[in-house]
């Protein structure tokens, strides 16, 4: 259970608001852990477990991207509007609205590791160290690896999937039922899926516009606007202190985050046993133990 949050609210981003959420103290000195959610198209509900981070006194702020959760929601907007642009320059904004843009850390997983990993290649000057959880460098990349998991499915499980997604019918509920064998060995791995998971993807189901534009229909069918981007290019540029984390059995496969052992100066890898996408949720006490790790040597 998340610890009750000290602070939330929105801040003015452009003509929009963004929400967000602060446990602990941000003027403790300690340089608050910002949480990027994935998606693009989720909300920060599933990450919620990182707040417990505040018991061991680190500050951890969580923020719903523009257009879903607690933030402005904007249902009409076509799939151009939503660019990796847009959302560097909502967490900029966020940062400099919280006023910590002069010490902080990162955590993005998914999508939002491609999202701080952009944003890390700039070299902010305030930021301390970033947290890679889960993350392809690369969509192509992604692809090309969930490709292989969906062929090791059950028998007839990927024909279905494929045969539906030939025919653009991914809304069918013999679509969805046969996405669950996926999502169980990959992405979630807890039986029944803890709440706060079930919350971000509900909310997904609820609001998908901004997922369906991006992304796709789900996390293996990836044709929206993001199908053929990636960071490895920025990789190089990154040079705060860079922690990889991912599960046994994710969908981020070993090969999709290769490229940012490969590439980033200062980097080191974690693999979680019996996790999937969601280590957080799914060894949350290894997983508290090695970010807490790594956030201890950032700070000296």
């Amino acid at each position: 259970m998340a610890p009750p949050p000290s602070a939330r609210g929105t801040v003015e981003f452009r003509e929009w608001r963004t929400w967000y959420r602060i446990t602990g103290d941000l003027d403790s000195g300690r340089p608050p852990l910002v949480v990027v959610h994935g998606g693009p198209g989720s909300t920060h509900d599933y990450m919620l477990a990182v707040a417990e981070l505040a018991e061991d006194g680190w500050p951890v702020v969580h923020y719903d991207q523009l257009g879903n959760g607690g933030s402005t929601h904007l249902p009409d907007r076509d799939a151009e509007f939503w660019t990796v642009q847009l959302f560097l320059d909502e967490l900029d904004n966020l940062l400099t609205k919280l006023g910590i843009a002069d010490n902080y850390t990162l955590l993005g997983h998914s999508w939002g590791g491609l999202l701080i990993a952009r944003h890390a290649a700039s070299r902010p000057a305030g930021l301390r160290g970033l947290a890679i959880v889960s993350s392809p460098a690369s969509y192509p990349l992604w692809l090309e690896e969930v490709g292989k998991l969906r062929e090791r499915l059950p028998d007839g499980v990927n024909e279905t999937l494929l045969r539906h997604e030939a025919a653009g019918t991914t809304d069918s509920d013999e679509y969805t039922n046969a996405m669950r064998p996926f999502y169980d060995r990959h992405v979630c791995r807890v039986n029944p899926w803890p709440r706060d998971f079930m919350a971000s993807f509900y909310e997904i189901y609820n609001n998908p516009s901004v997922y369906y534009a991006m992304n796709g229909p789900n996390e293996f069918h990836v044709i929206g606007t993001l199908k053929d981007w990636g960071v490895i290019e920025s990789c190089p540029d990154i040079a705060a202190p860079t922690l990889l984390l991912a599960g046994e059995h994710d969908e981020a496969t070993p090969a999709t985050m290769r490229p940012f052992h490969d590439h980033i100066p200062d980097v080191r890898w974690e693999i979680v046993d019996d996790a999937s996408h969601v280590p957080h949720l799914e060894q949350p006490e290894r997983f508290r133990e090695v970010l807490g790790g790594f956030l201890k040597e950032i700070a000296g």
